[in-house]
């Protein structure tokens, strides 16, 4: 029998399968690390894309840095050292480069977490804070974009006479694609301005792998040019998360050159749904919370059958990952409670995980491997199994024998796209 692996958490999970069945496995294409990744930032830096060097900003007297959040594999310690060096070249001194943590709705970063995302020299030299989206004092009001989306964004980001935004590039459910703005334009956003903006993932045109008429990222493209995002440093990571290249420059135009590379390594093609499928949402941090965890369930069931099985193996150590979100679901009955209170209370964070679990939990059935407790897991309305094993055997009894398998082991990053035929 095939013997498959998929990531969970910081280890891995490994099973087999009877080759009686059709299995794919669905996943981003093997791509070669760059051999010196720091080289390759400096040379992005030295060659920007767009209208703008970092030397045009020299006589800027203040610079501000977006930088992800423990929920996001973004390897800091590769970008952020000559980005900063080239920052003091240009004339900036420590003590005016603010790096900001953008976790959107995430819980604040508490001092001693920074460390996991931050190299320890950079720590103890630049002035480093951490955004709260509900700190209502630290927000400027910049006005309303086309689409109605008010722009409260971090003062401390705002007021910068240099704005800059780093991160990485992949596939994002309802973006689309992350990267370019979108590190500031919601990490660095008020709870309104987020509540707003993703009230449009219901939009048919909002999906995975879509940009230019994808209203919920269109939107962030409007929110990044009011607030005045000047730079963007980007890598693209490959399936074991280095660093395959790297983009800087212009925010627009770093998403112009990187969502055909992400495309290429990203996008799988299928010409049939599934039956069932094996889904990791790509182990640590990618799994680190059921907020996160649910892409992978997103990504998946675009390419299910209707009562189809996903299996989805995700540990989230830190439970939900959202206080308002498991307040919320905790209150619900039924995937047809949560589909009548969110249509009624309207569009809020938090409730919209549950929105959008029920979406294709009530599609296809989902059985979630994870450290949580059984009785908690059944409160978000899933289905506990307590090992990969089980949930195998409790899926391949019923199969026909033509039955679809998908494996789908980093699906957080895979775009699957069912192809006519």
């Amino acid at each position: 029998m095939p013997e498959f692996t998929i990531p969970y958490g910081k280890t891995k999970l490994t099973f087999s399968l009877p080759d009686m069945w059709q299995t794919t496995l669905i996943a981003p294409k093997e791509t070669p690390a760059a051999p010196n990744p720091m080289e390759l930032v400096k040379q992005a830096l030295d060659q920007p894309v767009g209208k703008h060097n970092l030397s045009d900003f020299a006589e800027a007297r203040s610079a501000a840095i977006a930088i992800s959040d423990k929920t996001r594999p973004v390897p800091h310690h590769h970008l952020l050292p000559p980005l900063l060096e080239r920052l003091e070249r240009v004339g900036l001194s420590p003590d005016a480069i603010t790096l900001l943590i953008a976790t959107g709705t995430h819980p604040p970063m508490s001092p001693d977490e920074y460390s996991a995302i931050i190299p320890p020299d950079i720590l103890t030299r630049y002035p480093i804070k951490c955004h709260d989206a509900n700190d209502k004092e630290n927000l400027v009001y910049l006005g309303q974009t086309e689409r109605g989306t008010p722009v409260w964004i971090n003062r401390h980001f705002a007021q910068a006479d240099f704005r800059l935004v780093v991160g990485n590039m992949e596939p994002h459910q309802f973006m689309g694609f992350s990267g370019g703005v979108k590190s500031a334009a919601i990490g660095l956003a008020g709870k309104e301005l987020i509540n707003h903006n993703h009230a449009m993932m219901t939009d048919a045109q909002s999906k995975l792998g879509h940009f230019n008429h994808n209203p919920a990222r269109q939107d962030v493209e409007e929110i990044g040019r009011m607030v005045g995002i000047h730079f963007a440093l980007n890598v693209i990571l490959n399936e074991n998360k280095q660093i395959v290249t790297a983009i800087a420059g212009e925010p627009r135009i770093v998403m112009e050159h990187g969502i055909p590379l992400v495309k290429k390594i990203y996008q799988f093609d299928v010409n049939a749904p599934f039956d069932l499928m094996i889904v990791s949402p790509g182990g640590h941090p990618k799994d680190i919370n059921v907020y996160q965890s649910q892409k992978g369930l997103a990504h998946a069931a675009q390419v299910m059958k209707k009562a189809g099985t996903i299996i989805l193996a995700a540990a989230c150590p830190e439970g939900t990952g959202s206080d308002k979100y498991e307040r919320w679901v905790s209150t619900k009955t039924s995937y047809q409670d949560v589909f009548d209170s969110f249509e009624h209370e309207g569009f809020q964070v938090g409730a919209h995980k549950a929105f959008q679990i029920a979406r294709d939990a009530s599609n296809v059935r989902v059985l979630l491997l994870s450290d949580m407790p059984d009785d908690f897991v059944r409160q978000l309305l899933l289905m506990p199994v307590s090992d990969l094993e089980e949930a195998l055997g409790q899926t391949l009894e019923g199969l026909s024998s033509d039955a679809r398998i998908g494996i789908m082991p980093l699906a957080n990053a895979t775009i699957p796209m069912l192809c006519e035929v």
